[in-house]
């Protein structure tokens, strides 16, 4: 695979196994459209966090944006955070100021854009998938719309619903279902997190954070039930072009 050409601002993304990206599609084509060819995105696939180092040592580098699974690794390695990102916990994306790096989280703009047309008056409780990162943006903005929601994990926590405890009056009861958890993206697309389907209505509304496949397992089968269905890819462009936007902030 040919390395992307560094050019004299370079943006990018930091993750570990990212090649799948929509980043830097995104922003190669943008950079594009507006003619910015000096500009680049390219991938920075480290395999711990303590490599940002190499990273931020490099020529050039203006900007960058965070992914799995170093959205809350990344803090120790940030000078300042932006307030929203401080009450959410996580970031994923960093300003390079004069007063050194700046967290940001764009996350939670990116998903409470691309939720709110589909809520109804009655999505008045929500389980949210994995608790991860992302997972922590989605509950702040859950909190902002006064969305009860609890957490699923795979391990037993207080206030939080391991996958063996749901059942039919649990997924009833949380008409709003937000997939955080990488469980479906391609290529292991008939993964799916372990929920029972077979009680989810019409009344349901399933979001999943996961672009590639367009309709993973997940949104199939609540589909296959009645829900409204979502997936995360309109989250994604919003969180870009937020992104961007602090970027170039002057």
């Amino acid at each position: 695979m040919a390395t992307t050409e560094k050019r004299m601002n370079r943006y990018g993304l930091l993750g570990r196994n990212i090649s799948y990206s929509f980043s830097q599609g995104y922003f190669t084509q943008k950079f594009k459209d507006l003619g910015l060819q000096d500009h680049s995105y390219e991938n920075f696939d480290i395999k711990q966090i303590d490599d940002i180092k190499q990273v931020l040592a490099q020529k050039n580098v203006k900007g960058l944006n965070v992914t799995i699974p170093y959205k809350q690794e990344v803090l120790p390695y940030l000078d300042e955070l932006d307030p929203k990102a401080a009450q959410i916990g996580a970031v994923n994306t960093i300003q390079f100021t004069g007063k050194g790096l700046k967290g940001f989280n764009t996350d939670a703009f990116g998903f409470r854009t691309s939720l709110e047309p589909f809520l109804k008056a009655h999505h008045t409780k929500a389980l949210i998938l994995g608790t991860g990162g992302a997972s922590k943006a989605v509950r702040f903005v859950l909190n902002e719309l006064g969305i009860e929601s609890t957490y699923v994990s795979r391990s037993n926590k207080e206030g939080q619903y391991t996958y063996d405890d749901l059942n039919g009056d649990i997924i009833r009861e949380n008409t709003l279902i937000i997939n955080c958890t990488p469980l479906g993206t391609y290529p292991k697309t008939e993964d799916k997190p372990d929920i029972p389907y077979e009680f989810i209505g019409t009344d349901h509304l399933l979001y999943d954070l996961i672009y590639n496949p367009e309709k993973t397992s997940f949104l199939a089968a609540g589909e296959a039930g009645g829900a409204q269905i979502s997936n995360g890819l309109n989250m994604l462009e919003q969180q870009a072009e937020k992104a961007w936007e602090i970027w170039n902030q002057v």
